[in-house]
């Protein structure tokens, strides 16, 4: 078991619905020591790959991209949710579905920061069903840049999402893959990996 999959057995809260709560450390209140693991595990897994940007989504991937990004010395790019006026120019859009808030978004980034140039590595907290990476996927196609990579920290391995995002045929590497768990009971079983 890895650091990551004890720290879900020890912290993490099944809750009915197949909703793992990790808010406690991950994405709501941030263990940053554990973050510096992860970025070390995903610049590890993804070393040797030309990455010269990370992509995630608002909110919840944004502080495990802040720190992955200081191992592969790139900038973070992140989508919003909506529009602001503070973003100007032409931007990239992308639909996607949130499993956790049951709800569609239009995700934006300002073509600004993503050209052909890009290399590009995802980075994100929770994959369920995989909405959201494809849209990211799509903004980076879009911007005619290259998906070099997808960083997850928990994968929901019964759910779609991992196996749509693999036959796709990117190198999608997830720290945690839950195969079950019960919230009768609390229990969580991962994936051998």
């Amino acid at each position: 078991m890895n650091f990551l999959e004890e720290r879900i057995r020890k912290d993490g809260i099944v809750k009915e619905g197949n909703v793992l709560k990790v808010d406690s450390f991950l994405n709501h209140q941030m263990d940053i020591a554990l973050f510096n693991e992860m970025g070390k595990e995903f610049q590890r897994r993804f070393e040797g790959k030309p990455i010269n940007k990370i992509l995630t989504i608002e909110a919840s991937g944004i502080g495990i991209a802040c720190i992955v990004a200081q191992y592969f010395h790139v900038p973070v790019v992140f989508a919003k949710k909506s529009k602001s006026i503070n973003i100007e120019g032409e931007m990239y859009v992308a639909e996607v579905e949130s499993f956790t808030h049951r709800c569609k978004n239009q995700v934006i980034v300002s073509k600004k920061f993503l050209d052909e140039d890009s290399h590009v590595l995802i980075i994100d907290d929770f994959l369920a069903n995989g909405c959201a990476l494809q849209g990211l996927i799509q903004i980076v196609q879009s911007a005619g840049g290259t998906v070099e990579g997808i960083g997850i920290a928990v994968e929901k391995g019964f759910q779609s999402g991992g196996r749509i995002i693999r036959n796709l045929g990117y190198q999608l590497e997830s720290l945690a893959i839950v195969e079950s768990m019960d919230a009768a009971t609390g229990e969580i079983c991962f994936r051998e990996q």
